[in-house]
């Protein structure tokens, strides 16, 4: 089964992040993904950019509107993210609870990844992702 571990922190979080020497921050997190690496479970992982660069598409309006970041009333932004492959939703907790970047202001919200054999297999589009994910290696 595959789990996205969402990492998010608060301002709080983020601004204690700016203490930590980059290099060291790097070599925690490499060795935290280099052991998900060698146990086979790690699928992908990244890290977002500041929210402050980024942009908001909200659909309450016809059309919808575009804000800039960064975003006031969000009081935890999501920082990367992870992809496992593991047997259960245990197990993806207990690589969560592992992860380097912990602390006051630090969560990981941990969601299933639904796959297309959960959908309708005789939908003409399931059937045309199907073939597009064949093509490209991802099934």
């Amino acid at each position: 089964m595959k789990y996205m571990l969402v990492m998010r922190a608060t301002d709080e979080g983020y601004a204690s992040m700016g203490e930590v020497d980059f290099d060291k921050m790097l070599e925690t997190i490499g060795r935290f993904n280099d052991e998900m690496i060698r146990a086979g479970v790690l699928l992908a992982a990244e890290g977002l950019e500041d929210p402050a660069d980024g942009v908001v598409v909200d659909f309450s309006s016809e059309p919808p509107i575009v804000t800039d970041g960064p975003y006031g009333e969000t009081k935890e932004l999501f920082g990367g993210f992870y992809i496992l492959n593991v047997a259960s939703k245990e197990e993806a907790i207990e690589w969560a609870k592992r992860a380097p970047l912990a602390g006051p202001g630090f969560k990981t919200e941990i969601r299933r990844v639904s796959t297309i054999d959960e959908f309708p297999q005789d939908n003409e589009w399931i059937q045309k992702e199907r073939a597009w994910r064949e093509a490209t290696g991802q099934l």
